[in-house]
């Protein structure tokens, strides 16, 4: 592949969050980001670790920017 490829190549990036419960509410912070590599595997960058051990991947909403995700919102 070829520099040029490479920076024209999108790359299919996934949010992660830590999943907590209180007083019947989820929690959905998010505490890092999830890659799929060219060859199929992900890597996974984390900021942070959950308490619970739960972890939710989900797909990049395209409309928002990283730093806009819904850290700390209330229930989904």
């Amino acid at each position: 592949m070829s520099e040029k490829e490479s920076k024209t190549t999108k790359r299919t990036v996934r949010q992660v969050f830590a999943i907590s419960e209180r007083n019947g509410k989820s929690y959905w912070i998010r505490i890092g980001a999830a890659f799929v590599n060219h060859d199929g595997s992900e890597t996974v960058l984390l900021d942070a670790l959950p308490v619970n051990g739960r972890l939710q991947i989900r797909a990049a909403k395209e409309e928002s920017r990283p730093e806009e995700a819904q850290e700390g919102e209330g229930s989904k």
